[in-house]
């Protein structure tokens, strides 16, 4: 492969928001021709896939939201996530959020993965986790907010994938990544799981 010559000449910032930064950068490409490209700066954020034992064999629940979210156009089915605070761990972010959102703490937290959500255009990055060990915490909502805490096997949650009702990436990843990563089928239905 070519020598990579890309560079950022420089930055003119076009908006600075609460939750993202819009930039226009001048940039010098991997065959050294220049342009411009949009880029939204974005802190990061954390998203987690609570997980109860069942004494359904090895199949576990898991707990969704159903979240109204302006930019989708209504309520959507999807994990507990959240930006990252400045001087947060992901990890950490991870925990709040769940705690937030669900109303539960987690006594371990597995890293699963990180994603980019749009490459193309955002610096963002999501960690995704898997929460295990809850109980009861105190849950508080931000004020633009608005969810519902669903409890469902995870087989359902898999269900919500294949027939497109749940349609936001992070949570696909997350539960996708967990199926088949981090459960371990034991044949039929039922999944085992540390």
């Amino acid at each position: 492969m070519a020598e990579d010559r890309s560079a950022r000449l420089s930055t003119r910032v076009v908006h600075d928001g609460r939750v993202v930064h819009l930039s226009v950068d001048s940039v010098r490409f991997p065959d050294g021709s220049l342009g411009e490209l949009e880029l939204v700066r974005h802190r990061g954020a954390a998203a987690v896939l609570p997980v109860f034992a069942t004494d359904r064999g090895a199949e576990p629940d898991v707990l969704l939201l159903r979240q109204y979210r302006y930019a989708a156009g209504g309520v959507i089915c999807e994990v507990p996530a959240g930006i990252i605070e400045p001087r947060e761990e992901p990890d950490d972010c991870a925990r709040r959020e769940l705690e937030e959102e669900t109303g539960y703490r987690a006594a371990r937290l597995v890293e699963l993965t990180t994603i980019h959500t749009t490459p193309g255009f955002t610096t963002e990055q999501i960690h995704l986790y898997a929460a295990f060990g809850l109980t009861p915490g105190t849950g508080r909502t931000d004020p633009d907010e608005f969810l519902e805490v669903e409890r469902m096997p995870l087989s359902r949650a898999l269900d919500l994938i294949r027939t497109g009702e749940m349609t936001d990436a992070k949570s696909i990843v997350t539960i996708l990544f967990a199926s088949r990563f981090l459960f371990r089928s034991t044949g039929g239905d039922a999944l085992e799981h540390p």
